[in-house]
């Protein structure tokens, strides 16, 4: 063998040798290092997603409650309804609860001819019952156009519920839907006919031999909602009655 090939060897068998201890370290220590940036990356990611989902949601809630809120005031109609037991018309088209504010877990009462009829299942009288037109009907069932429906507030949730029937009897089942929750508290105020806001409706103000025929079909002149919230704050709307 010649000098050149003898001094050839011992780099060749180096060669072979291929990596060190300490660079296989610095090689794991940088890809685990790549790696913990990246599962950080993708974590907030998957984090902000999961909230932004959460807040679009929420809103779309709250835009729905609004919504809704507004069609049934905006079609009020002085149509009154029976008491569950009597044939007298003695729960006025648009009845508002004393003192106009709910707040979460606290209950109130209506005045003027409260019943079992405008109460939850629990007992808890209703923040505001009304009595609504153009209910829809695509099924052509035997039911009228308009429509008795009740806004509860019970444990952070505001929920709207109707009957299936215009003059409920004790009997009569409600259909519930939860609107919005969250909720600290509510409240709905009346505009009369001297422009003032009134907290309960039928006002106070009406009085006399006549007071109880007027206060059945008495409408507002807008209604004003304030909800306060947990995370969007206190919303306020004004939905003008028709009429």
């Amino acid at each position: 063998m010649s000098r050149r090939s003898l001094a050839r060897a011992p780099r060749a068998r180096r060669t072979a040798a291929g990596f060190t201890l300490i660079e296989i370290m610095v090689a794991v220590a940088i890809a685990f290092l790549m790696a913990t940036m990246g599962y950080g990356v993708i974590r907030q990611a998957i984090t902000t997603r999961a909230a932004l989902k959460e807040k679009q949601a929420r809103l779309l809630e709250l835009e729905t409650t609004v919504r809704v809120l507004e069609q049934d005031f905006v079609q009020l109609t002085p149509r009154p309804v029976r008491q569950p037991i009597g044939d007298e018309p003695s729960q006025p088209s648009l009845q508002g609860s004393a003192g106009g504010t709910q707040t979460s877990g606290s209950v109130s009462s209506l005045g003027g001819g409260s019943s079992a009829s405008s109460s939850s299942s629990s007992g808890t009288p209703p923040l505001v019952a009304l009595t609504r037109a153009g209910w829809a009907n695509p099924n052509g069932l035997q039911r009228p156009a308009e429509q008795r429906v009740a806004y509860f507030f019970e444990n952070g949730t505001l929920r709207r519920e109707y009957w299936y029937v215009l003059d409920p009897t004790l009997s009569s089942t409600t259909a519930k839907r939860d609107l919005l929750t969250k909720v600290k508290s509510v409240t709905i105020e009346y505009m009369d006919l001297t422009h003032a806001w009134q907290p309960q409706w039928p006002p106070a103000t009406v009085a006399g031999a006549l007071a109880l025929q007027i206060n059945l079909r008495i409408r507002p002149i807008a209604v004003r909602v304030t909800i306060d919230t947990e995370d969007f704050g206190k919303i306020v709307r004004i939905f003008e009655v028709a009429g």
